[in-house]
């Protein structure tokens, strides 16, 4: 019997699953949720052995909306208890300064993801009510928790201490954590077989841009530095945040705008970047909107592209040197243009990209740029759940996790 994880990441108002059969990596069956406790019905789609299941009803709860993903396993397959299922991983944004590593969904480790929500305030809450949720409607399988911040728990001091104020720095703990360590740690443990290199030594920089985008540097597989900070605002321009910006503007808000708190981080958070800019998150419709002529969403783009491009010499300098950079994740994975817009900006560094290779669609890991490249630009198609997979069925297995919790049933 084959074995399986079942990855579970709950958001706010929606829940993505995906069942990895651990032999072969693949997603035998996936899913999503949408639109949990919002006035309008809710949206689920399943699937599996290529057909896809989909149902319109009102979802009040997390709870309700996890019970319909298990019906639907029962009566559309594949059936969990024939599917050799050994964990259920959940995926969270923010470990904070408590999980360096991944833990036992438990009374307590729940409570803490819970209590770390002042870090992630948009992910946490909820990642944490939808392990509560499984945990009571599988309560023989092991529920395991892996954090986004784990991997960039290993950032040298002087990359991970903000020049704060020492007493209040460690008083709140604010340090930057980094957030999708998960994807990052990923690909760059993929990208030397990729490219035919010793992982020994190898300079990276990965880019994981989509809705949500961040940066890291990497050396022989140890993260150096990445773009996120205390919590996922910091660093690139996304769909819907900021990325960096002088925190001088919440006092400015705050004294001539008197905008509250809550509206502040809706602002940074939800209402700018891509969206705020131009009115559209998604980047096809960036590019739309560029090639009618539309200003705003070309100085959106270029803006975009600018950030990629400070992060890029931020690492390189840091690292002394890079010996290739990896695209991931949404945009970076199927944007040929974006892609094609950050190397031509590198061109005088010598680097140079094939464009045939740029511009072919696939979905396997490949290298775009040509061979007397000076860096060599690859794409590798994330796999976070693939991951986390792995993580929890560690953990399942050995049936403790670092922190001394031990699983029972």
């Amino acid at each position: 019997m084959a074995k399986t994880v079942l990855v579970i990441n709950s958001g706010s108002s929606s829940i993505k699953y995906q069942l990895v059969d651990l032999e072969t990596g693949e997603g035998l069956a996936s899913g999503l949720v949408e639109k949990i406790g919002e006035p309008t019905d809710g949206h689920y789609k399943h699937e599996y052995n290529g057909e896809k299941h989909e149902l319109e009803e009102p979802i009040h709860d997390h709870e309700q909306g996890l019970k319909r993903v298990l019906g639907f396993f029962e009566q559309y397959g594949p059936k969990l208890s024939e599917a050799g299922i050994v964990a259920v991983g959940h995926r969270v944004v923010q470990g904070g300064y408590i999980f360096p590593k991944p833990a036992l969904v438990t009374d307590k480790t729940i409570n803490q993801v819970k209590d770390l929500a002042v870090l992630a305030p948009l992910h946490n809450g909820p990642e944490a009510k939808g392990a509560e949720v499984m945990r009571q409607l599988l309560p023989d399988v092991p529920q395991v928790f892996v954090f986004d911040s784990s991997f960039f728990f290993q950032l040298p001091a002087e990359a991970s201490t903000y020049a704060l104020n020492k007493d209040i720095a460690e008083q709140y703990h604010i340090r930057r954590y980094g957030a999708h360590g998960t994807s990052h740690e990923y690909v760059g443990s993929v990208v030397p077989e990729v490219i035919g290199k010793p992982a020994e030594g190898l300079k990276q920089i990965v880019l994981h841009i989509g809705n949500g985008a961040s940066a890291s540097a990497q050396i022989s597989g140890k993260p150096i530095d990445t773009s996120m900070g205390l919590t996922p605002l910091e660093g690139l321009m996304m769909g819907g945040r900021t990325g960096d910006i002088d925190p001088a503007a919440v006092f400015h808000l705050i004294r001539n705008a008197h905008m509250s708190v809550d509206e502040l981080d809706t602002l940074f958070n939800k209402r700018s970047g891509l969206t705020g800019m131009c009115g559209h998150a998604d980047m096809r419709e960036v590019h739309k909107l560029v090639a009618a002529g539309d200003k705003d969403a070309k100085l959106a783009l270029d803006v975009y592209v600018h950030r990629i491009i400070k992060y890029i010499g931020d690492f390189t300098a840091q690292m002394g040197g890079v010996d290739v950079i990896t695209f991931t994740a949404g945009v970076g994975e199927n944007d040929e243009i974006v892609r094609k817009m950050v190397c031509d900006r590198l061109a005088p560094f010598g680097i140079k990209l094939d464009e045939e290779k740029n511009n072919t669609r696939s979905k396997q890991p490949r290298v775009i740029s040509t061979p007397d490249s000076s860096v060599v630009i690859a794409v590798v198609p994330t796999n976070e759940e693939l991951a986390i997979a792995r993580k929890s069925a560690t953990i399942a297995a050995e049936g403790k996790d670092s922190y001394g919790n031990e699983f029972t049933r």
